[in-house]
């Protein structure tokens, strides 16, 4: 019983085999997952996928990338989609100053806006961080981002500001670069997060994890994450899935 809380099965490296990557996903234990769409042709194709599939779930924002391109009729219609009932976050959201499309002060305005969102529909955030972590800890606590809460999204910070993030309601998701064998802090990190606020994703096709780094990566793979996790906090891989599993269906609350 696996919960892949962040996977993009909405994205063209799925175009000719989706359904059966899904498969793959139910037969490694996937039990649900999150498809995460962020503009403007990555929503609908998310819509499609939870009205077609009962165990998926969909997350919808506008990625901090793309801030430059948001316009308040994308806010309207992402506030629309958020009272589906199989909508069950907003975002991916946050900053991302690795690349440059779109100024810092666009993505800040962009991400206080979605939050401001979130919190009026009453459903968690999502949060994507790149190189940004003061920012988004600064921002998460001016705009109380803590009566939501939500998911550091495959978490790359350190543990000081893991801990500020889990005084805000936030719970800490780990996805393939956990497994890498050069990554520390990731795994330093991990042991340190209380069980009761520990996630898994893949961020599939993205980041996929050892030995499949560099491959595409697709939801089955939320297992390897798992693994290495249950590995590093010292208990056995099904207590892993089922705490992670349960904390993702409390979050989103999915009965």
């Amino acid at each position: 019983m696996l919960f892949d809380t962040h996977v993009h099965l909405n994205a063209d490296h799925y175009e000719e085999d989706v359904e059966v990557v899904i498969e793959r996903a139910r037969e490694a234990g996937v039990t649900k997952m999150v498809v995460v769409g962020f503009d403007e042709k990555t929503i609908p194709k998310a819509m499609d996928l939870v009205e077609k599939y009962d165990f998926l779930y969909a997350a919808v924002g506008w990625h901090p990338v793309d801030a430059v391109d948001l316009e308040d009729r994308h806010l309207e219609w992402i506030k629309e989609l958020a009272a589906h009932p199989k909508v069950v976050a907003i975002g991916e959201t946050g900053l991302d100053y690795h690349w440059d499309k779109s100024p810092k002060e666009v993505q800040k305005e962009a991400f206080r806006k979605q939050i401001q969102l979130a919190k009026e529909v009453q459903l968690p955030i999502i949060i994507h961080d790149r190189d940004a972590h003061g920012d988004i800890v600064e921002i998460l606590k001016e705009e109380d981002a803590s009566e939501v809460g939500g998911i550091m999204h495959c978490f790359g910070g350190d543990l000081d500001i893991a801990k500020e993030c889990l005084k805000m309601n936030f719970y800490i998701s780990f996805g393939g670069p956990v497994t890498f064998k050069n990554a520390k802090l990731p795994k330093e990190v991990a042991k340190e997060i209380p069980l009761d606020r520990l996630l898994i994703e893949t961020d599939a096709p993205f980041l996929a994890p050892h030995p499949y780094r560099g491959k595409r990566n697709e939801p089955a793979y939320v297992k390897l994450v798992a693994e290495k996790l249950a590995e590093l906090k010292e208990i056995t891989f099904e207590e892993m899935a089922e705490i992670t599993t349960n904390n993702g269906k409390k979050l989103f609350g999915i009965n």
